[in-house]
């Protein structure tokens, strides 16, 4: 989908500019402390902040999601939109239960936890369209 900022609302314009930077510092907060805790072994107080530092900016990226959520007037794409994130929800809760149960067992290998919100955006992603559809 290409986005076409003439006829975006202002809640999703707003959701893009906030959106864009939390990305961003997400992709250079990770590298950054990789790197710094590759090349610099860091322990204690600072190993900890460097390793949740990464996760800060994926949590502004929710709640961006949630004020989204709240600031989008249109009635339709704010229901559509809810409806992919329970749909995504749904997946990847079901997922990562099955997958818990088999890793339990040493039939699959473990996946990192930080895996799961990347896995619940793509779920949310694929679901969009079908709910859109639904009502074409």
């Amino acid at each position: 989908m290409i986005c076409d900022t003439k006829t975006m609302s202002l809640a999703a314009k707003r959701y893009i500019a906030r959106f864009a930077p939390a990305m961003t510092a997400y992709v250079g907060v990770l590298f950054a402390s990789i790197w710094w805790i590759r090349h610099h072994d860091p322990h204690g107080v600072l190993l900890w902040l460097l390793a949740i530092a990464p996760a800060l900016p994926v949590i502004a990226v929710i709640a961006i999601m949630g004020l989204y959520l709240i600031e989008e007037q249109d009635e339709f794409v704010r229901s559509t939109l809810v409806q992919a994130m329970l749909w995504g929800l749904g997946v990847t809760l079901a997922g990562c239960t099955a997958w818990g149960f088999l890793e339990n067992v040493e039939l699959v290998p473990h996946l990192p936890l930080y895996l799961v919100f990347p896995v619940f955006c793509g779920a949310m992603g694929v679901a969009q369209p079908f709910v859109r559809r639904r009502y074409q």
